[in-house]
């Protein structure tokens, strides 16, 4: 959604939900003389603390390029840790709360009209596709998102608790957010690990789906300009080496280890940076 934003404004992005590719397209553009101008980086990533990744990228690129910590959650307690790893600033997200807003207040209106219609027509709420309203809704994310929530479901009457599923900075669930106090949770409990599942089912559906939404050009690098290289080979390539300067003084024998690459597609890539 943060490189959308840029895009429109009429800004070149590359975005990825992995932090060890952050520092592997770092590298490569460095190498390049090519860098990128800002840097924008989830606190919580699925593979990375967002605040290693800064740190790692910091160490490549130096002290002029701002790096920015996006998070859902207070940084007040991270703060300390974040700048001395590089961080330049922080921004709390959703962007924009009224994205959220508008997406729960469609959801329940839908709702109300749909049953109000059923009504009418004098047929049972179950025939409607919106009808049926959750006994509890879980954010995920912590006051802000709760809060959104809760004012949205005010101004239409409806009655249904919130809570939001707070995350550590190792993106573990820690605990619950409910009526403004976060409530601690035993670990070892079967509710812990329901909510855990319920928070990495809800990551793992907007990952996916953001994925759906990425072109190839949003994700383009330089190894994407080689016949025979696609999204696979690409990630065996940077699980392998260790920046662009070790692929490019890769032999064809050493390139062949990788399972992933055939003959004639180390021999592609020998020749294409042969040329370069």
């Amino acid at each position: 959604y943060v490189a959308k934003i840029l895009r429109s404004a009429g800004l070149k992005t590359e975005w990825t939900t992995l932090g060890k590719e952050v520092v592997f397209r770092t590298r490569m553009a460095m190498e390049e003389n090519d860098p990128f101008m800002v840097y924008i980086i989830d606190w919580q990533m699925p593979d990375m603390n967002g605040i290693e990744v800064a740190r790692r990228v910091r160490s490549e690129i130096g002290n002029d390029i701002p790096i920015i910590i996006l998070t859902a959650y207070d940084w007040s307690d991270i703060e300390a840790e974040a700048r001395e790893a590089g961080v330049t600033a922080f921004v709390a997200k959703p962007l924009f709360m009224s994205e959220l807003r508008e997406v729960l207040t469609r959801r329940f209106t839908h709702g109300k009209e749909e049953r109000k219609d059923l009504e009418q027509r004098q047929m049972d709420a179950a025939y409607g596709s919106f009808t049926r309203f959750p006994d509890l809704i879980m954010m995920d994310g912590g006051r802000g998102q709760v809060n959104i929530a809760l004012e949205v479901l005010n101004e239409l009457g409806l009655n249904i608790p919130v809570c939001g599923m707070v995350k550590d900075d190792n993106h573990r669930t820690r605990g619950l957010y409910f009526h403004n106090v976060e409530l601690p949770i035993d670990t070892h409990s079967e509710g812990f690990k329901l909510i855990t599942r319920i928070q990495d089912e809800a990551h793992r559906f907007a990952i996916e789906y953001h994925r759906s939404l990425r072109s190839k050009n949003q994700v383009k690098s330089v190894l994407d300009d080689i016949p025979g290289i696609g999204a696979a080979r690409r990630k065996a390539l940077m699980r392998r080496f260790q920046s662009l300067e070790d692929i490019r003084n890769a032999s064809v024998e050493e390139l062949c280890e990788l399972p992933e690459i055939p003959r004639h597609v180390a021999e592609g890539i020998v020749a294409f940076f042969s040329k370069r």
